[in-house]
């Protein structure tokens, strides 16, 4: 684990070499995460990366870095199952995929599928399902490779503009693709998509690009604009900045979420869909903050 000393001498390198590209220098990403579970009115992270219902991860392994998310769906909470199971069981078996070198960097769909068909195979009964996003940071060859199944997504921001950004999958409204694993005989009827069904997207990125990868309840509470604001705010780019950053865009996601008169993107979005909707939305919260850096050991 680099020190954040180290980590401020890896950021600082990056801001000072500006954008310019040199073939020879390795890239990768310095990362913070923070997050709250709606319950709570105090950011709380379980064992296993989890805020809430919410799971992620933050695995490097050889020449590359890995992150991901995942978002329990909160309605198997009312057949008595604990949606956070599924999230974190698939967020910890796609990282324990990446130490163990079992992927290809530029398939970050494949870590995706190969971690849910091991669910579905695994002898400890597990019901549930989430969206999931996963982002792979080749360092040699300067690409991000990205695969988004539901709502949950990335953005990357560039000279303060978002330059690449994922898709939301929808079914209809309030309804994300996901994946899941259904009570024995009830296949047909639970809603699971298939993880080859993910919008995968692969770009280079630049040093100094900061990316933003999170799960529904930031996108949900803050639009664009605001993100961009709170990111104007990473200014001193060491590890304790880029924390201190990531905190600040989900305190105030999650109090967002609760203001009763904000216009939030969800509720603009379901009176898009015929829906007299105001206010935030409640939500669990999860945020992983990187910057791309010149690589050092």
């Amino acid at each position: 684990m680099l020190s954040v000393l180290s980590y401020g001498r890896i950021v600082a390198r990056a801001v000072l070499g500006g954008l310019s590209q040199t073939d020879g220098r390795d890239y990768s990403l310095i990362t913070a995460s923070c997050g709250f579970g709606k319950d709570f009115r105090k950011g709380i992270l379980k064992k296993g990366m989890c805020y809430g219902d919410d799971a992620c991860f933050i695995a490097r392994h050889k020449s590359t870095d890995v992150l991901g998310v995942a978002d329990g769906v909160g309605g198997w909470r009312d057949y008595g199952v604990d949606p956070s199971q599924f999230s974190t069981t698939l967020m910890r078996t796609c990282e324990r995929l990446v130490k163990e070198g079992r992927f290809t960097p530029s398939n970050p769909v494949g870590i995706l599928t190969t971690g849910y068909y091991e669910l579905l195979q695994n002898k400890v009964p597990l019901l549930g399902s989430s969206t999931a996003c996963i982002v792979v940071l080749d360092r040699r060859s300067h690409r991000l490779h990205t695969c988004n199944l539901g709502d949950s997504g990335f953005l990357v921001v560039r000279g303060g503009e978002v330059v690449h950004r994922s898709d939301e999958q929808q079914h209809y409204f309030n309804t994300p693709f996901q994946l899941s694993i259904a009570p024995p005989g009830s296949e047909g009827i639970v809603l699971s998509d298939s993880p080859e069904a993910a919008d995968s997207s692969s770009f280079d990125v630049q040093l100094g690009d900061i990316i933003l990868t999170a799960t529904d309840g930031l996108f949900d509470n803050m639009p664009d604009y605001m993100i961009l604001q709170e990111l104007k705010k990473l200014k001193n780019t060491n590890y304790d900045s880029i924390q201190q950053t990531a905190r600040s865009i989900a305190e105030q996601a999650h109090e967002l979420a609760y203001d009763p008169n904000y216009m939030s993107p969800f509720a603009q979005f379901a009176c898009d869909n015929g829906l007299n909707v105001r206010g935030g939305k409640p939500d669990d919260i999860t945020v992983l903050l990187s910057i791309v850096a010149e690589y050092t050991d």
